[in-house]
């Protein structure tokens, strides 16, 4: 039977101690897996739609390289369609997986430039009143559930796990790292569906760019 020497094992009892304590921050923190109890639906690629500045080819405002989507666009930029009166956006709109019932949940893993601010990064389109349900946007560095409240500060130029759940008719949560840093009742409406990327809005900096990997749709287990 090998010997493993006093180094080796000194080297081992660190890592233990390293994961041991990561589990605890985790623990202390009420970090959880907002996914559990979810069945994660089939995604085709087919199934992320690109909507951006109409007037410019899509290479020009988008990529996909290494399972990373990466949307940018300008503040000076046309609307994603002639006839459309809102700001410019490169948005993907999921498709196949539209819902007016149930417990349904996006996940992804976001990643912001330093300097893009004014700009919903993740929106659930559909509500009574209103065009969406929720907007996640950023602000100077600050993740926002719509303009207010502040979710998460100092966001930028790190990746971030975002997890939002909407129960239809009654609420919708977001979390951030596996904590929730959002619960509120839904807006009504009939139809809903999941977007990301970068649409621009108030106060929105003259380049706006956000990445994203990892994307799923879930939804709820009977």
């Amino acid at each position: 039977m090998a010997s493993i020497s006093i180094g080796a094992l000194s080297c081992l009892l660190s890592i233990f101690q390293l994961i041991n304590m990561a589990d605890q921050a985790s623990f202390a923190s009420g970090a959880i897996d907002p996914t559990e109890g979810f069945v994660s639906l089939k995604l085709n690629p087919a199934d992320f739609s690109v909507q951006r500045p109409y007037d410019v080819p899509q290479d020009e405002r988008y990529s996909f390289q290494n399972g990373i989507h990466k949307l940018w666009v300008y503040s000076t930029d046309k609307p994603h369609s002639p006839t459309s009166k809102t700001k410019p956006r490169t948005e993907i709109r999921i498709l196949g997986h539209d819902y007016s019932s149930g417990v349904w949940q996006f996940e992804g893993y976001g990643y912001v430039p330093a300097g893009t601010s004014g700009v919903s990064l993740m929106q659930i389109f559909g509500a009574s009143q209103h065009a969406t349900t929720l907007m996640v946007r950023v602000y100077d560095g600050s993740l926002t559930y719509y303009r207010d409240p502040v979710l998460v500060r100092n966001i930028y130029n790190k990746w971030f796990r975002l997890n939002v759940i909407h129960d239809v008719g009654k609420s919708v949560k977001v979390y951030i790292d596996g904590i929730l840093k959002y619960e509120g009742p839904d807006r009504g409406g009939k139809s809903h569906y999941f977007k990301f990327g970068v649409y621009a809005q108030e106060d929105d900096s003259h380049y706006m760019e956000s990445r994203w990997k990892d994307i799923k749709v879930l939804k709820k287990g009977n």
